[in-house]
């Protein structure tokens, strides 16, 4: 009996393009929210976040940018590498955001804003700098996780 050759397995791909637009996105609808006090502002972008880390086919983040990128003169920048660690970086932006907006609506204002800020911050620096705290927060719960599972 003769094996079958296994189909290649293709390398997962990511869209810079698509992140920078989830990063703007996320700092000007977060400043919206934090400024003018609208928690459901907050929740709805926490939510849409959640989602599209979860199920990422489903995600809102992703068709808006599909249906205003090629508008706004965005063009695919697509890459070798596994989107994995930039969808859990989207759950815990996303997660903060509802926890923001969750603040606020309790009477918490200064709480849900500092939580709001955190995200800007952050999504900021992944923007200006390309620097992801939710990919390296992966990454080192991912080599925590082995060194766990080798003892």
């Amino acid at each position: 009996m003769t094996a079958l050759p296994s189909s290649p397995r293709v390398a997962p791909r990511t869209d810079q393009s698509a992140l920078r637009f989830n990063a703007i996105t996320v700092v000007f609808v977060t400043l919206l929210a934090v400024i003018l006090t609208l928690p459901a502002l907050s929740l709805a972008l926490g939510a849409a976040m959640l989602l599209g880390a979860v199920v990422p086919e489903f995600s809102p983040l992703r068709a808006a940018y599909r249906r205003l990128g090629p508008a706004l003169g965005l063009h695919p920048d697509v890459v070798d590498e596994d989107p994995r660690a930039h969808h859990f970086a989207q759950g815990v932006g996303g997660s903060f955001l509802l926890a923001s907006g969750l603040a606020t609506l309790g009477g918490l204002t200064v709480l849900g804003a500092a939580l709001g800020l955190i995200v800007i911050a952050l999504a900021a620096l992944n923007l200006t700098q390309r620097i992801c705290v939710g990919c390296l927060m992966y990454f080192q719960f991912r080599r925590l996780r082995y060194a766990l599972l080798r003892r």
